[in-house]
């Protein structure tokens, strides 16, 4: 496994420009703010956090790692956006999160250092930024326990998307920065499975994510045709 950074720079630059308020919950981060209580149900549905070992890749401010922390995890959140990682450290210093690190590092290289370590990978809203998000997921499934569990989110590939994630989101309501996203990255859950496939990643369960702009409301659902989570197990 190569251990070069399999980073885009200019996403990065992205969002290092917006570092700063990745714990306004008013933010262009609100969606995430939203979102977070969503799936981190999800995943305690089927991992119970309390006492794992918990490996958060992408984890830019720490809205998710610090939630798991929270939970009862040790949780060891990892990115490339250096800005990102810093207002995490703060925070979890100012809101005196137990059980929480971060560290600037990709997922290929600590897979390299650390394989087989974590009951737990988390890996989520960051594949659709790489230029090679087959070489993450094959990174998240080595760092992994044998018998341990990897989540995944992203963005389907379909004209639905893109009017829903690109036109809806980013132009007409203002959900997220325009640029945030670009429509050629997102990826079939199909692709998705099979990437984890390949590395040896036993699919368990696929889940999506709706929001309606009215009530402003978002839910778990069936429907993958945007945003939607898969949870895998190492066999």
């Amino acid at each position: 496994m190569h251990t070069t950074d399999n980073v885009d720079p200019a996403e990065l630059a992205k969002f290092s420009e917006l570092a700063h308020r990745w714990w306004d919950t008013e933010s262009e981060f609100r969606p995430l703010h939203q979102i977070n209580p969503l799936r981190l149900a999800w995943i305690q549905e089927r991992v119970p956090m309390t006492g794992k070992r918990v490996l958060d890749v992408g984890c830019g401010g720490g809205i998710l790692a610090d939630a798991m922390a929270r939970q009862g995890a040790d949780v060891l959140g990892i990115d490339l956006a250096t800005k990102a990682l810093k207002v995490a450290q703060l925070h979890a210093l100012e809101a005196q999160t137990p059980r929480v690190q971060y560290r600037e590092v990709s997922a290929e290289a600590l897979a390299a250092e650390q394989p087989a370590s974590f009951d737990v990978v988390t890996c989520m809203e960051m594949l659709e930024h790489v230029p090679d998000p087959s070489s993450v997921v094959r990174a998240c499934a080595t760092m992994v326990k044998p018998g341990g569990h990897v989540f995944f989110s992203t963005l389907n590939r379909n004209p639905k998307s893109f009017l829903f994630a690109i036109v809806g989101a980013e132009y007409v309501l203002n959900l997220l920065p325009r640029g945030t996203h670009e429509y050629a990255k997102f990826i079939r859950p199909s692709e998705l499975a099979s990437y984890a496939r390949s590395a040896g990643l036993d699919l368990l369960e696929t889940k999506g994510l709706e929001y309606n702009p009215f009530t402003r409301r978002y839910w778990l659902s069936r429907n993958t045709s945007v945003n939607y989570m898969l949870a895998f197990q190492k066999t």
